[in-house]
Parts: structure tokens; sequence; C-alpha cells
């Protein structure tokens, strides 16, 4: 085998078929359209979730609610955890991206500290929100609370 006589397998490689040219081709008339209707016009294209005149799902179902695109979605991030990992970690300062490497937040989440559970050890901790219960456990050990912007 060489260069020379390289091929596509058996049944691999159609020729296309040629509609519109002539009532020989048996393609020729209405070129595979069938009779009148939209499907049968040249620029033809189907807007999406159209049913063929039917009222479309998206009109039958009815709508509810609101969503307010001023949201802001924090991960938030209880004493107890931040407890555990200053256990089994030994970690004094807590931040960010202290949080995505131990599997606790997402790269780009903004976080939120809860007061959840018991702090007993003094800490540093860095986060773009805090609960006033978090606030007040953290600094009654002595630790430190710093707001990101």
């Amino acid at each position: 085998m060489d260069l020379s006589n390289l091929k596509p397998a058996k049944g691999s490689v159609r020729t296309n078929k040629r509609v519109g040219r002539g009532q020989g081709s048996g393609q020729g008339g209405t070129s595979t359209r069938g009779h009148k209707g939209a499907k049968s016009r040249s620029g033809y294209s189907s807007k999406s979730g159209f049913e063929g005149g039917q009222m479309p799902l998206y009109r039958r179902v009815p709508k509810f609610g609101f969503k307010n695109i001023n949201r802001v979605e924090y991960a938030g991030v209880n004493i107890d955890v931040i407890q555990g990992l200053i256990e089994s970690k030994g970690i004094t300062l807590i931040n960010p991206e202290v949080l995505y490497e131990n599997g606790l937040v997402s790269k780009s989440d903004l976080v939120k500290i809860l007061g959840r559970g018991e702090l007993k050890a003094k800490v540093e901790v860095f986060a773009h929100a805090f609960s006033a219960s978090a606030v007040a456990a953290i600094e009654a050990q002595g630790g430190t609370v710093n707001k990101i912007q």
C-alpha cells in the first residue's frame, strides 16, 4: 500500500443529491420540497419555538416570579467550618484563597462569614461580607475582621 492507491472506505462517500436539474433527474419540479407552504419557499427559516401555528409551549405555560438583576450572591462559610480548618490545618489567616484551596468555595465566589458554631482560637479573617454574630464571635476571641471591597 502506498499513496497512489489510497481511497475512502466502501460506502463512506456518496455523491450529492442534485435537486432542481430537470424532470429526468427525479428531483425536478418541486426539488423535494413538496407543494406550497412556507417550507417550500426560498429563504425560509423556522422561528425557534414555532409549533406550526399551534400556541407554543412558552406561551401556554403561565409566567410568575421575578429575578432581581442587582442581587449579590454570596457563598456562606460558617464559624464552625473555620474552626475545623484551624484544628486540622493550623491556619490562622482565613481569606477566599485559603477557602478555595480547601474546597469550600469556588474561585470567583464572593464570601460571607456566618455565625453558626463556636470559635475557640484567635484568627484573622478576610471576606466580602460578615454577619453580626460572626463578627461578635471572631472579635470575642481577639481575632480581626477585614472586609474585602
